[in-house]
């Protein structure tokens, strides 16, 4: 590969963006819902998995139900994308990902989902 299809190459990979947004892990047998935002909503419902099957998931209590009730009781989805903005002079979105989780959390606490902490 010559010199300048590398460059293009790297800089096309730079300017990609990822889908970011809120996703939730739904314990479908108990109505419980664990909710996370990521910049990088793909990547971040991987590592979810990948930890949870390890056993290693930083949220204990979705742990233990994932252990306990096995996998295929669990919903995995991407609820909710953030767009970018269009003129792209923005690169920080953690203020408009904070209030999606609170709008979500509320949402869900009014179908009666219980949250996970």
């Amino acid at each position: 590969m010559d010199r300048m299809r590398k460059k293009e190459l790297i800089r096309e990979y730079l300017e990609t963006k990822t889908p970011m947004g809120i996703l939730s892990i739904k314990n479908v047998k108990e109505n419980k819902v664990f909710l996370d935002v990521d910049k990088d909503t793909k990547s971040k419902i991987n590592r979810l998995c990948f930890q949870l099957d390890l056993g290693s998931c930083p949220a204990r209590e979705l742990q233990k139900d994932w252990k306990r009730l096995g996998k295929d009781s669990f919903e995995i989805k991407v609820l909710e994308l953030l767009e970018y903005d269009k003129d792209e002079s923005k690169t920080d979105y953690s203020e408009e990902l904070k209030i999606l989780v609170f709008m979500w959390q509320d949402k869900l606490e009014k179908q009666g989902c219980i949250l996970y902490k």
